[in-house]
């Protein structure tokens, strides 16, 4: 019996069988802004040749998947002949979904799994317990940890301990992205979280060379530019007047002020916490003998990570809000986007698997209330 792993977020499906190599999928269909009748599912998107008018119909808004007809089409996509070619009868699934999901976004998940897919058995669970599994797993000793998700609608914080999620110490913040796919790219380039925020604002303000934040951003045309990318510096024009004829994007605060808000969104009009506030909070929650060992292991995933001095700016948060006489220590895996599938692989190969998932038949007998039963969510 085969084991799908899919990790569904709501910009990318990490997908892949338990004994292969997972692969990272677009989770959404392209509708291109001059012809409105073609549309693109998924990894598609490769096979555009200008993707500059594209925008996104996502299955997922504000961090819940609510637009069914369109995960859906993508999760035909991904199980059909064109890719993972699943044989639903003996394959089980083990797919994730957001803390505290609606009750009616569960059922249908159930009964598209099971009545329309029909796939032998299934396991729900929430993409932070996967990490918490894989994390666990690689350090055997450590019976505390903090899971940071990070990634393209939210941020959660959540604490675990010996594998069991603490719910009273679960922290949510909400990020509202609306940009094309060029734009999302231009944003993976060449944003970094800054170190000293009213440092770079000021070297942002400076002329000519002084001014090191400055980036200028080559546009693809799409044609003989497929990818943008940054000007290196030697190239640079600080004029702006570029006699090239590419079209150029000019970045200088935008760098560091768009992921500023993962750590200051009220500097914006958002009134929550930043990502270190709630850490704090979440751990202050918590019994406080467990207290240290959760400042010790606290663990990111999700993209957002990746930019550059996002785990350094953290820690340093965090140590100046944590009480002083405990050590902080942020890590930052090799794969933050992955980290959570690669949790499935290891679950669906750990000896009780099978106790843990529910199959088709169970389902069949008892309908929703065994999924509630069963799954954490």
């Amino acid at each position: 019996m085969a084991t799908l792993v899919l990790d569904n977020g709501a910009y990318t499906a990490k997908i892949g069988y338990s004994q292969e190599k997972v692969s990272v999928i677009p989770n959404c269909q392209f509708r291109s802004k001059t012809s409105r009748l073609k549309t693109f599912t998924a990894n598609q998107l490769d096979e555009i040749k200008d993707p500059s008018g594209l925008f996104y119909i996502l299955p997922f808004q504000k961090g819940y998947l609510v637009n069914w007809d369109v995960q859906r089409k993508v999760w035909d996509h991904l199980f059909g002949k064109e890719m993972f070619k699943v044989e639903f009868a003996d394959t089980s699934i083990v797919i994730t979904e957001p803390y505290f999901n609606f009750s009616s976004i569960q059922e249908s998940m159930n009964e598209i799994l099971f009545e329309e897919y029909q796939f032998q058995s299934a396991l729900r669970i929430n993409a932070g317990s996967l990490s918490a599994h894989h994390y666990f797993h690689t350090n055997p000793s450590v019976i505390c940890c903090v899971v940071v998700d990070s990634g393209f609608s939210f941020t959660h914080v959540a604490p675990y301990c010996r594998s069991r999620k603490m719910k009273e110490g679960i922290r949510s913040q909400l990020h509202v992205m609306d940009e094309t796919h060029v734009i999302n790219q231009v944003k993976e380039d060449v944003c970094y979280v800054s170190q000293q925020f009213y440092k770079d604002m000021e070297i942002a303000q400076m002329k000519g060379e002084e001014n090191t934040v400055m980036k200028d951003y080559v546009l693809p045309d799409f044609s003989s530019i497929k990818k943008g990318f940054c000007k290196p510096l030697e190239e640079m024009v600080f004029s702006g007047k570029y006699k090239t004829g590419e079209q150029i994007l000019r970045l200088v605060n935008e760098r560091f002020a768009v992921p500023e808000m993962l750590f200051h969104p009220a500097d914006i009009g958002i009134q929550e916490m930043g990502i270190p506030e709630a850490i704090v909070d979440s751990i202050q929650s918590l019994p406080e003998e467990m207290q240290p060992h959760f400042y010790q292991n606290i663990i990111l995933t999700g993209g957002n990570t990746l930019f550059p001095g996002f785990r350094e700016r953290l820690e340093a948060e965090l140590r100046s809000l944590a009480p002083a006489y405990l050590p902080v220590s942020v890590r930052l895996p090799a794969n933050p986007i992955c980290y959570s599938w690669e949790g499935g692989k290891l679950l669906a190969h750990s000896p009780d698997y099978d106790e843990i998932v529910v199959t088709r038949e169970d389902y069949e007998e008892n309908g929703h209330c065994i999924c509630e039963e069963k799954f954490d969510i």
